[in-house]
């Protein structure tokens, strides 16, 4: 059975996931950011969702809890189940299944009257009935309306209300890979638990399950790029009016960042969206279009979610070039797999070269550093870079006791 407690805010719970599944599991003496009772409570909470998933080690300090999630059986994303747990007062769901009872059929038309009337008529039997004033019924019908569960008519100046038309649910296939693969994908998760005895079909190496906690901050901001409208987003550490463009995803992390203009900056910047703690909508934006559009342009130049240069350039220049034997042709079609935004060239038989022109150099380091032991010659116009990286290739050398990081 689920924790018992009544959950209004979303955004609490997202925290505190994070601090216990992304951050990892503290012990109740190094959790600082409340009382240990909030800990207690949190941590019995996460656990009704997620005990399946949890163990537990002992250490010299204490009993350290952790999620181990192994995506060979686990084929759906357990972290849906914080959005699927749900608390309501016993008020509301019995108004729920009531009006649902009473508009049984989307040819059922009805006023509000006549709805809080049949209500009435269904409690009368109780000894202690509750009552449901036509205030709190109309509110729950205006929500039901803005979910898109009942349909809100105007007949002169009465306004009657219906259910509305069922949906013809995709196969359940693509709902089964859109919950796993497709950021918000929590609605697919909601779809495909109406589909009874739908199997799963697919399996992921790598399985970036946390963006399900962003879920909510996703939607709001592809509503605001659908309407073409800024907004002013929340990050912790401050406030920023922008223009949100696109949504990046890492295929190396999963983590997921917003691209937006910022008016006040003049400038495009990237935030992460597990940073970002609330979302409000602005005025539409007249320019949305053009800006989008500049942003394209801009991804010629783009490894990653940087777009000024670290050396004050506006692009910085980079390349390298490897040498590979007679059976690791796979080399090069690797360059050519992963080049993104950049070119490659071949050399000969045995040698390649690697260029792009990019606004932040630095973006591709790690990605370099996977063809150690075959870069015969690397060159960048951010020369602090260049420098940086052979430094670290020489003291790598060192560490072994070897000859060699020379010339590069």
């Amino acid at each position: 059975m689920a924790y018992s407690e009544l959950i209004k805010n979303f955004n609490h719970i997202r925290e505190y996931m994070k601090e216990f599944y992304v951050y990892g599991f503290k012990s109740r003496d190094e959790f600082k950011r409340k009382s240990g009772r909030s800990y207690d409570d949190e941590r019995r909470r996460i656990e009704s969702w997620l005990g399946d998933y949890m163990q537990f080690r002992q250490t010299a300090s204490g009993k350290n809890m952790f999620l181990s999630i192994d995506s060979r059986t686990t084929r759906h994303n357990p972290l849906y189940k914080g959005w699927k747990t749900k608390s309501f007062t016993d008020g509301e769901i019995t108004l729920h299944f009531m009006l649902f009872d009473i508009l049984h059929s989307e040819d059922v038309s009805l006023t509000l009257a006549e709805i809080t009337g049949k209500i009435d008529e269904m409690l009368a039997g109780f000894e202690e009935p509750r009552h449901f004033d036509e205030s709190t019924v109309r509110k729950k019908l205006k929500q039901y309306e803005k979910e898109g569960l009942v349909l809100m008519e105007k007949q002169g100046r009465t306004v009657r209300y219906r259910r509305a038309a069922d949906l013809n649910l995709p196969e359940p296939d693509f709902l089964d890979f859109f919950s796993e693969a497709a950021p918000c994908g929590v609605i697919g998760s909601y779809l495909l638990d109406r589909e009874e005895g739908a199997g799963s079909h697919f399996a992921f190496k790598h399985h970036y399950i946390t963006g399900a906690m962003d879920s909510e901050i996703l939607y709001q901001l592809f509503q605001a790029m659908q309407e073409k409208r800024a907004v002013e987003i929340d990050n912790h550490a401050a406030k920023h009016t922008l223009v949100p463009l696109k949504i990046f995803i890492s295929v190396q992390s999963g983590r997921q960042y917003l691209i937006g203009y910022v008016p006040e900056r003049n400038r495009m910047r990237s935030f992460r969206t597990d940073n970002i703690v609330s979302v409000e909508m602005g005025e539409t934006c007249g320019d949305f279009d053009m800006l989008r559009g500049r942003l394209q342009g801009m991804q010629k130049h783009m490894w990653g979610v940087s777009m000024q240069s670290a050396s004050g350039s506006r692009t910085e220049h980079i390349e390298f070039t490897v040498h590979y034997d007679d059976d690791e042709q796979h080399i090069h079609r690797r360059l050519e797999r992963e080049k993104r935004c950049g070119s490659v060239e071949r050399l000969d038989e045995n040698t390649s070269r690697f260029s792009a022109e990019v606004y932040d150099a630095s973006e591709l380091v790690p990605w370099i550093r996977t063809f150690i032991c075959r870069i015969t010659n690397l060159q960048c116009s951010n020369k602090e870079l260049e420098k940086q990286f052979q430094d670290d290739l020489k003291a790598m050398y060192a560490l072994y006791g070897l000859e060699g990081g020379e010339g590069l």
